[in-house]
Protein backbone atom coordinates (compact mmCIF):
# COMPACT_ATOMS: atom_id res chain seq x y z
CA UNK A 1 0.00 0.00 0.00
CA UNK A 2 1.37 3.40 -0.98
CA UNK A 3 1.59 6.30 1.43
CA UNK A 4 0.55 9.68 0.03
CA UNK A 5 0.65 13.02 1.86
CA UNK A 6 -1.70 15.90 1.05
CA UNK A 7 -1.52 19.44 2.40
CA UNK A 8 -4.73 21.36 2.97
CA UNK A 9 -3.74 25.02 3.30
CA UNK A 10 -6.47 26.79 5.28
CA UNK A 11 -6.65 30.54 5.83
CA UNK A 12 -9.55 32.88 6.53
CA UNK A 13 -12.20 30.20 6.01
CA UNK A 14 -10.77 29.25 2.61
CA UNK A 15 -8.77 26.26 1.41
CA UNK A 16 -6.24 26.09 -1.40
CA UNK A 17 -7.23 23.58 -4.05
CA UNK A 18 -4.97 22.45 -6.89
CA UNK A 19 -6.24 21.38 -10.30
CA UNK A 20 -4.40 18.27 -11.46
CA UNK A 21 -3.04 18.54 -15.02
CA UNK A 22 -4.88 16.77 -17.83
CA UNK A 23 -1.85 14.56 -18.58
CA UNK A 24 -1.74 13.00 -15.08
CA UNK A 25 -2.03 9.22 -15.02
CA UNK A 26 -4.10 9.21 -11.83
CA UNK A 27 -7.01 11.58 -11.35
CA UNK A 28 -6.42 13.86 -14.36
CA UNK A 29 -8.07 17.30 -14.61
CA UNK A 30 -9.80 17.32 -11.20
CA UNK A 31 -9.44 19.34 -7.99
CA UNK A 32 -7.21 18.00 -5.25
CA UNK A 33 -4.54 19.16 -2.80
CA UNK A 34 -0.80 19.52 -3.25
CA UNK A 35 1.26 16.54 -2.11
CA UNK A 36 2.57 13.22 -3.27
CA UNK A 37 4.19 9.91 -2.42
CA UNK A 38 6.22 9.30 0.68
CA UNK A 39 9.67 8.14 -0.43
CA UNK A 40 11.66 5.35 1.23
CA UNK A 41 13.22 6.54 4.47
CA UNK A 42 10.99 9.62 4.77
CA UNK A 43 8.47 10.33 7.49
CA UNK A 44 5.07 11.62 6.42
CA UNK A 45 6.02 15.06 7.71
CA UNK A 46 9.29 15.11 5.73
CA UNK A 47 7.42 14.10 2.59
CA UNK A 48 4.81 16.80 3.19
CA UNK A 49 7.44 19.53 3.49
CA UNK A 50 9.36 18.25 0.42
CA UNK A 51 6.28 17.88 -1.79
CA UNK A 52 4.82 21.29 -0.93
CA UNK A 53 8.16 22.99 -1.55
CA UNK A 54 8.55 21.20 -4.92
CA UNK A 55 4.97 21.68 -6.11
CA UNK A 56 3.83 25.08 -4.84
CA UNK A 57 6.94 26.69 -3.32
CA UNK A 58 5.87 26.92 0.32
CA UNK A 59 7.28 25.54 3.56
CA UNK A 60 4.62 24.58 6.12
CA UNK A 61 5.43 25.95 9.58
CA UNK A 62 2.27 25.04 11.52
CA UNK A 63 0.34 21.92 10.60
CA UNK A 64 -1.48 18.99 12.15
CA UNK A 65 -2.29 15.53 10.91
CA UNK A 66 -6.02 15.70 10.22
CA UNK A 67 -6.99 12.21 9.06
CA UNK A 68 -6.13 9.23 6.87
CA UNK A 69 -8.14 8.12 3.85
CA UNK A 70 -7.70 4.58 2.54
CA UNK A 71 -8.40 4.64 -1.18
CA UNK A 72 -8.46 2.07 -3.96
CA UNK A 73 -7.09 3.79 -7.04
CA UNK A 74 -8.54 3.35 -10.53
CA UNK A 75 -5.03 2.22 -11.50
CA UNK A 76 -5.31 -0.83 -9.27
CA UNK A 77 -3.26 0.12 -6.24
CA UNK A 78 -4.38 0.96 -2.74
CA UNK A 79 -3.07 4.03 -0.97
CA UNK A 80 -3.32 5.75 2.37
CA UNK A 81 -3.77 9.48 1.93
CA UNK A 82 -2.35 11.19 5.02
CA UNK A 83 -4.19 14.51 5.18
CA UNK A 84 -2.54 17.46 6.93
CA UNK A 85 -4.24 20.75 7.81
CA UNK A 86 -1.72 23.58 7.35
CA UNK A 87 -2.53 26.94 8.94
CA UNK A 88 0.84 28.72 8.62
CA UNK A 89 3.55 28.59 5.98
CA UNK A 90 6.41 30.52 4.47
CA UNK A 91 6.17 31.66 0.86
CA UNK A 92 3.33 32.38 -1.54
CA UNK A 93 1.73 29.35 -3.19
CA UNK A 94 2.31 29.15 -6.94
CA UNK A 95 2.54 26.37 -9.50
CA UNK A 96 6.17 25.20 -9.85
CA UNK A 97 5.70 21.94 -11.75
CA UNK A 98 3.68 20.34 -14.53
CA UNK A 99 1.54 18.30 -12.15
CA UNK A 100 -1.00 21.09 -11.68
CA UNK A 101 -2.74 23.46 -14.06
CA UNK A 102 -4.38 25.84 -11.54
CA UNK A 103 -4.49 26.94 -7.91
CA UNK A 104 -7.63 28.42 -6.39
CA UNK A 105 -8.68 29.54 -2.91
CA UNK A 106 -12.21 28.28 -2.26
CA UNK A 107 -14.45 28.93 0.73
CA UNK A 108 -14.59 25.60 2.60
CA UNK A 109 -18.29 25.12 1.83
CA UNK A 110 -17.78 25.78 -1.90
CA UNK A 111 -14.79 23.43 -2.02
CA UNK A 112 -16.84 20.65 -0.39
CA UNK A 113 -19.52 21.12 -3.07
CA UNK A 114 -17.18 20.92 -6.09
CA UNK A 115 -18.30 18.30 -8.62
CA UNK A 116 -14.79 17.59 -9.85
CA UNK A 117 -12.96 16.44 -6.71
CA UNK A 118 -10.25 13.80 -7.21
CA UNK A 119 -11.69 11.75 -4.35
CA UNK A 120 -15.32 11.79 -3.25
CA UNK A 121 -14.04 11.49 0.33
CA UNK A 122 -12.66 15.03 0.04
CA UNK A 123 -16.17 16.47 0.36
CA UNK A 124 -16.70 15.14 3.90
CA UNK A 125 -13.13 16.02 4.78
CA UNK A 126 -13.70 19.63 3.73
CA UNK A 127 -16.97 19.73 5.68
CA UNK A 128 -15.10 18.59 8.78
CA UNK A 129 -12.56 21.38 8.25
CA UNK A 130 -15.41 23.88 8.01
CA UNK A 131 -16.83 22.62 11.29
CA UNK A 132 -13.43 23.02 12.96
CA UNK A 133 -12.68 26.55 11.70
Amino acid sequence: MRDIVNGMLVKGGKVLMTRRSKHRKSYPDVWSFPGGQVEAGETNEQALVRELKEEIGIVPTHYDHHSDLIVSSPNGYDAIFHMFCITEWQGDPSILDHEHSALCWYPLEAAAALDELALSEYSNLLKSLRAGH
